[in-house]
């Protein structure tokens, strides 16, 4: 019993810690719990966007693989369309450009006619960039403005610091622990979620880029077998090399 004693009385002897991190938002009130909300929204943003656009990024890349494998082996780009998968990048591009096939008869002059595919394959080109840059814009403002958002909040911290030490007279630690400590936390967070979100921009800045350069490579390759009737299609990645001519037999020794 008196061992339980002992600890019951050190527990209770010992100082409460009024320096936490709930206790900083506390004492800075409406400013800091605001601060703390927009930079949590910020990050919750930023991370939502990176996987979301990692999965994105990664889908169409698998399937490029299929394209290489299956889709140009297809006799026509129709039926190489349907092997596609429905909602993929590559098949809203062969099917645009066979639009536009169809729609060319139309045209005068076979120079218009080149024109109205190229720039229908174009076109389809930079709906599906676009589609893959959205969401990019918010991770470049976040990594822009969250370092100063939690700049704002350590500014309010000093300058609530300040004041107490007006008010007290003298800069005794008590008085301005709180508040510079709250500063230090707003200038961390917003450190905190402005280096992921620039991290994140970057890396899906240049998958983006790789996957626009594969668009352009495999639109060329649709338009030039649209105006080839067929005839000219990339040489495949997968095929196999063409066995090589067997030798001839040696000719009998003589006697």
């Amino acid at each position: 019993m008196l061992i339980v004693d002992i600890l019951a009385a050190a527990g209770e002897a010992a100082p409460q810690n009024k320096f936490g991190f709930k206790e900083a938002l506390e004492q800075g009130g409406f400013i800091a719990y605001a601060t703390v909300i927009i930079l949590g929204i910020m990050s919750f943003g930023s991370f939502y966007i990176l996987f979301t656009k990692w999965f994105e990024q990664s889908k169409i890349l698998r399937q490029f693989n299929a394209i290489r494998t299956n889709f140009w082996r297809a006799p026509t780009l129709r039926e190489g369309a349907a092997k596609l998968e429905k909602n993929s990048a590559w098949r809203q591009l062969v099917e645009d450009g066979l639009a536009a096939e169809d729609q060319h008869a139309k045209m005068t002059d076979s120079l218009e006619a080149h024109d109205w595919l190229h720039g229908s394959l174009a076109r389809s080109e930079q709906t599906i960039n676009a589609r893959l840059a959205s969401g990019l814009p918010f991770l470049a403002t976040v990594g822009a403005t969250s370092p100063f958002i939690g700049l704002f909040g350590t500014v309010v911290g000093i300058y609530r610091a300040l004041i107490a030490i007006g008010l007290a007279g003298s800069a005794s630690i008590d008085k301005v622990a709180g508040p510079v400590g709250e500063a230090l936390i707003m200038t961390a967070l917003g450190l905190l979620v402005a280096v992921p979100a620039v991290l994140a921009y970057n890396y899906l800045q240049a998958r983006n880029k790789r996957i626009a350069e594969l668009l352009t490579g495999f639109s060329n390759d649709v338009l030039a077998n649209i105006n080839s009737k067929g005839a000219v299609k990339p040489a495949l990645a997968s095929a196999k090399a063409a066995p090589a001519p067997a030798k001839p037999a040696a000719a009998p020794a003589k006697p």
